[in-house]
């Protein structure tokens, strides 16, 4: 138990896709998904450290984002799960990113939903994302997913935040 909380599950599989904890080996495609988002990819050796710390963070908290592999293909697409981010351990965020070429397919809604289910098993009441205004696809699977937009808020730079709630109960 962490914070009067159970565990989350770090291992789910779902009708297509496995996700799981982080491994040291998930370095080299993590700098690829992060060179999507059209800034400099992290070196291997900075790629490594980020998802060790993402593995300790998890082991530690009791929750976590795995990473996302489609079971007949075999292949890494991205992560999905529960960060602690703008929001608390008592209510995290989900988050969720995945390659490009597989956006549109259904996987980030096949993930978020069993991460929700992970996320109640664990006794949590309600779960936040928090989301550019710009990022339409994320309000798609935020809306299939039973989220609800909740309030915004401004970064410095003037981008807004949208909040988004989900009710586990």
């Amino acid at each position: 138990m962490t914070s009067g909380f159970s565990i989350m599950d770090f291992e789910i599989m779902t009708e297509r896709l496995y996700l799981s904890i982080w491994e040291e080996s998930d370095a080299s495609w993590y700098r690829e998904l992060v060179g999507e988002r059209g800034v400099d990819k992290p070196t291997l050796e900075d790629a490594r450290k980020h998802v060790i710390s993402l593995r300790d963070r998890a082991l530690e908290s009791g929750i976590g984002a795995l990473t996302i592999r489609r079971k007949y293909e075999g292949d890494m697409i991205g992560y999905c799960g529960l960060i602690i981010g703008r929001s608390t351990i008592e209510e995290p965020e989900i988050a969720y990113e995945l390659f490009k070429s597989v956006h549109g397919k259904g996987y980030a809604t096949e993930a978020a939903l069993a991460i929700i289910g992970a996320a109640g098993a664990t006794g949590r009441k309600r779960l936040w994302a928090t989301v550019g205004s710009w990022n339409i696809a994320s309000f798609r699977v935020l809306e299939k997913i039973g989220f609800i937009r909740h309030h915004s808020t401004w970064k410095e730079d003037g981008e807004e935040v949208v909040w988004n709630m989900r009710d586990l109960r």
